[in-house]
């Protein structure tokens, strides 16, 4: 059986390395044709030398020499910048993971569609920012986004896709992050490391303090929408700070389909890469009796707006995603700079929210455009604050 052709976007992050790790453990299965990194030279060298990659790109062009230097004796093809990421996913693959955070990831997860290859999605942006123009590229190219959060794939994996209208509700869970219990005080002083200290899953910063919000649960609720045919009306969320449970789907009888596991990425990222096969894993195995108990609670949406500001926004829907997602992206990244209190990023993403309502977007560039006017105008909000 021939090898399978792959490329990993964001191969030096979190999900990157996971999924790094997986094919790593069977090095004869897959043929590696691109690897990519924002800035972590040493990190995609020493990846791209692992797996034997034949080409590397790092996003930073200011690192393009030291990438060069770092692979001069191994024949790997080197690139650098944004045109050469794009340019990149658009080599022909039978498979891709989109694991660039934020919206960065967008243009290269568009290539790759076009290029036909499968793509294993774990940028979530890509489809809060652009999910109606995202999915008609898929429907063009003839190819499958095969959803890789947790909770995303839970649901593929337990939603009847030949007979949707029997799913009456799509339920995802979440953690509730490190600050479950917390009262206002606490929040208003936290600080970057307090809030990326996740209490069940090991991920990157922004997509932590995310979870620390609950904002990354209402950016999953505009992704389920986008992935599912279902309507905004049947999604729900409900904590659950074992994270055993990562979704589930209640159908018209009443049954309710669950899927679980032990909180490890490489889970769902080997179901995604050996799709319609499954793959044995390295993945720590459930046992029920040693955990002897699962809590599940409504989310307090007075204490965490994040929430509330997504569903709002869900159910606008035109630009309204577009704008929440660039609004949170950018005060996020102010928090994490210590800029602005955690509290202040919900906030920030209202006020961007209540000054800026463009049209619905019609194609990627328009996509693009309300994206930076919506950066700036959370940079103003910002500069308000201070």
């Amino acid at each position: 059986m021939a090898a399978k052709r792959v490329s990993i976007f964001g191969a030096t992050g979190s999900i990157g390395r996971s999924t790094v790790d997986l094919i790593a453990r069977a090095p004869d299965d897959y043929a590696v044709e691109v690897l990519t990194a924002h800035r972590d030279v040493t990190g995609l060298a020493q990846t791209a030398r692992r797996l034997r990659a034949r080409s590397a790109v790092i996003a930073e062009p200011l690192y393009y020499h030291d990438l060069k230097d770092a692979l001069a004796d191994t024949g790997i093809e080197v690139a650098a910048g944004s045109d050469a990421l794009v340019e990149a996913a658009g080599r022909p693959v039978d498979w891709a993971m989109s694991a660039i955070v934020g919206s960065a990831g967008l243009m290269p997860t568009m290539a790759a569609i076009k290029a036909g290859a499968t793509i294993a999605l774990a940028n979530k942006e890509t489809l809060v920012c652009a999910g109606p123009v995202v999915t008609a590229a898929v429907q063009k190219a003839g190819t499958r986004l095969i959803p890789v959060d947790s909770e995303h794939n839970a649901i593929f994996q337990c939603f009847d896709h030949a007979q949707p209208e029997r799913v009456s509700r799509v339920i995802l869970t979440a953690s509730g992050g490190p600050f479950r219990h917390a009262d206002f005080s606490t929040m208003r002083d936290a600080t970057p490391e307090q809030a990326v200290a996740h209490p069940t899953w090991s991920m990157g910063a922004k997509i932590s303090v995310d979870s620390a919000t609950l904002m990354n649960k209402g950016l999953e609720l505009i992704e389920a929408k986008r992935l599912f045919p279902i309507s905004a009306a049947q999604l729900d969320v409900l904590v659950h700070p074992q994270s055993v449970v990562h979704s589930m789907v209640e159908y018209v009888d009443g049954s309710v389909l669950a899927q679980m596991g032990t909180p490890d990425m490489r889970t769902p990222i080997a179901y995604a890469l050996a799709w319609p096969e499954r793959m044995p894993t390295p993945c720590e195995r459930l046992d029920l009796a040693r955990i002897g108990r699962l809590e599940f609670e409504a989310p307090d949406e007075d204490r965490f707006p994040a929430l509330a500001l997504a569903k709002a926004a869900l159910a606008a829907d035109g630009a309204r995603p577009t704008v929440l997602n660039a609004a949170n992206e950018v005060a996020v990244a102010a928090f994490l700079a210590r800029q602005i209190g955690f509290l202040d990023i919900p906030s920030i993403v209202s006020e961007t929210l209540n000054r800026y309502d463009p049209r619905s977007p019609s194609d990627i560039d328009e996509v693009l455009a309300i994206d930076a006017e919506a950066r700036s105008e959370a940079q103003q909000a910002i500069g308000r604050l201070n």
